[in-house]
C-alpha cells in the first residue's frame, strides 16, 4: 500500500460507500466578522452532486496549534477534509506550515509549484513572499489554480485550498474528478403556510417511519405570512418520493396547501 492509499481510505478503496466531508477555514478575518466566508455552501452543493456528504465545518484562527489539531482531528474521522485560507504569501499564512506538522512531514519549496509561479510573474517580481506560496509539506500533489497560479496542494484525504471565492471554485473544479463520490442523493421540498408547531407531531411521525431519510424542517415568512419548508433527503428516490406524498397528505389534512418541489427549494 502507497503512503498516499494508508492516508486516504477511499483511495484505497474507491468503492467505499457514503464517502464524508469536513470542511476546515482557517482565518482570523472570518471569526472577526471583517470577511463573510462564501466557500461553504458552494463547496456543500459540489460534494453533494456526486455523492459526499458534508458531515462538519469548522472556523479556527490562523493559531496553528489550532490548525494542526482540527486537521488531524478531522483527517481521522472523515473521508475528505476540505480547508480554505491560509496559503498566501504573507507571515499569517501558516496553513501549509500547519498541515506539514500535522501528517509529521518536512515542508518543502516544491520545483513544479515554483515554476508556475515563475510563468504567471514578471521579471524580477517573484520575490521571496511570494515564493512561500510555492511551500508543500512532502509528498503533496498540487492542486491547479488557473487564475492566479498559486497552487493549493492534496496530502492524504486533506485538500488545501485558497480562501479568495472564484480562486477556491477553480481549485474544487480540478479537485472533484479526483474524489470517489458515494451514491446520489434525492431531495424534495414541501412547503406550505403552516406553523411548525402545527406540523411538529406528524412530522416526527414521518420521520420514525422513514429512518433512512433526512427530513428538516426550516421555517420562514413571506409576504407577511409565516410558513416552513419541508425538506426530505436520501439516496432511495422511491422512498423519498413516498415519503413526499406522505408528507403532502399530512400538510392537507392540517389545513394547509403542500408546495413540492424537486431538490431543496421551496
Amino acid at each position: 500500500m502507497t503512503s498516499e492509499t494508508a492516508e486516504n481510505p477511499v483511495a484505497a478503496n474507491p468503492t467505499a460507500a457514503n464517502p464524508t466531508a469536513a470542511v476546515l477555514v482557517i482565518g482570523n478575518e472570518i471569526l472577526s466578522g471583517r470577511t463573510k466566508d462564501a466557500n461553504l455552501g458552494h463547496i456543500a452543493e459540489k460534494l453533494t452532486e456526486i455523492g459526499v456528504r458534508l458531515r462538519e465545518a469548522r472556523v479556527v484562527p490562523d493559531v496553528e496549534e489550532e490548525v494542526v489539531a482540527a486537521v488531524n482531528a478531522l483527517r481521522a474521522r472523515y473521508t475528505y477534509v476540505f480547508t480554505t485560507g491560509g496559503i498566501g504569501p504573507t507571515h499569517d499564512d501558516i496553513t501549509a506550515a500547519c498541515v506539514a506538522k500535522a501528517f509529521g512531514v518536512a515542508l518543502e519549496r516544491n520545483p513544479e509549484a515554483v515554476a508556475r509561479l515563475e510563468r504567471h510573474y514578471a521579471a524580477g517580481q517573484l520575490n521571496e513572499a511570494r515564493l512561500r506560496m510555492a511551500n508543500v509539506p512532502a509528498g503533496g500533489i498540487l492542486i491547479d489554480n488557473p487564475i492566479s497560479q498559486a497552487p493549493g496542494f492534496q496530502i492524504g484525504n486533506v485538500f488545501v485550498m485558497a480562501g479568495v471565492p472564484n480562486i477556491m471554485r477553480a481549485m474544487l473544479d480540478g479537485i472533484l474528478p479526483r474524489l470517489a463520490g458515494g451514491p446520489a442523493l434525492h431531495a424534495r421540498t414541501v412547503a406550505c403556510e403552516l406553523a411548525e408547531g402545527v406540523i411538529a407531531a406528524e412530522l416526527s411521525a414521518l420521520q420514525d417511519r422513514h429512518p433512512a431519510l433526512e427530513i428538516g424542517s426550516y421555517p420562514y415568512f413571506r409576504a407577511g405570512f409565516f410558513g416552513v419548508s419541508l425538506v426530505l433527503r436520501g439516496t432511495d428516490e422511491a422512498e423519498v418520493t413516498a415519503a413526499t406524498d406522505e408528507l403532502a397528505e399530512i400538510v392537507r389534512r392540517l389545513g394547509g396547501t403542500p408546495t413540492v418541489t424537486v431538490g431543496t427549494k421551496g
